[in-house]
């Protein structure tokens, strides 16, 4: 490429894009050190593959500052040392994001606001009148709109979900019919059925859907979550492991049952 040209002449060598990212949030209840520095040695312990080069954001909108500030260089610091990487932090006071500003972590916000819809002005007395004189429609057509709406098909991988792959399925639900091998993730935003041993990574309502559940065969898994919520391997050992079970979220809390009571 000729560097001399003008930049407007020359092509483009980057572009911002929107990415949905499935990123694990560490929130901090309280900051004690050596408290902090154990609890994670045993985490990463655990699930070593998981927590290699893992990103996460510090979540602070659960944190006591009555029981002392959360100290982000230091935080940082013990989490490199299990080769975690934090990369932001959500919510908290504005002292406390000033201070993880200064630590060289960006902010992000507790919650997407929603804009509020806008409101309607009141249709003059003459417009209501005419309204209330409007013809009703018939039924066909409304039948008629029911039967063309689409529904997205699930997603449904038919071979062995092998170690690297990563499969997602967007705004749906993904089957997978066969096994998802160690080393594996499957991401859906919609529920995540597998007919065979998960014995990877699968997280199920990626968005935020709290509604959404795992279901399968046999319960071997390295970590599952639910809109966010997640339990690893050493959390899973309980009756429904290796049997076939169904994870979902009660109460806010991360529940197993099996499959079939």
């Amino acid at each position: 490429m000729d560097t001399t040209a003008p930049l407007a002449q020359q092509a483009s060598c980057l572009q911002l894009k929107g990415s949905l990212l499935t990123l694990t949030v560490l929130e901090l209840s309280y900051f004690e050190p050596a408290q902090f520095s154990a609890e994670l040695s045993e985490k990463a312990a655990q699930a070593p593959e998981f927590f290699k080069d893992l990103p996460v954001v510090i979540g602070l909108t659960k944190f006591e500052s009555g029981k002392g500030p959360a100290d982000f260089e230091k935080i940082i610091s013990i989490c490199r040392t299990y080769s975690v990487k934090p990369i932001a932090v959500r919510g908290g006071s504005e002292t406390q994001q000033i201070a993880a500003k200064l630590a060289g972590l960006p902010c992000l916000p507790s919650k997407k606001e929603r804009a509020a819809p806008p409101t309607e002005a009141p249709l003059p007395i003459e417009k209501v009148e005419e309204v209330k004189k409007e013809e009703p429609k018939e039924p066909q057509e409304t039948e008629k709109t029911i039967s063309e709406a689409k529904v997205k098909a699930s997603r449904i991988i038919y071979q062995p979900v092998r170690s690297g792959q990563q499969i997602y399925a967007q705004d749906c639900d993904l089957i997978v019919l066969s096994q998802v091998s160690a080393g594996a993730e499957v991401l859906a935003d919609g529920n995540i059925h597998i007919y065979g041993p998960l014995r990877g990574r699968a997280l199920a309502g990626v968005r935020g859907n709290t509604e959404a559940r795992i279901f399968c065969h046999s319960l071997e898994a390295e970590l599952v979550s639910i809109a966010g919520q997640y339990k690893i391997s050493e959390d899973l050992q309980t009756g429904s492991w290796k049997k076939p079970a169904q994870i979902h979220l009660e109460d806010e809390k991360l529940t197993v049952k099996p499959l079939v009571n």
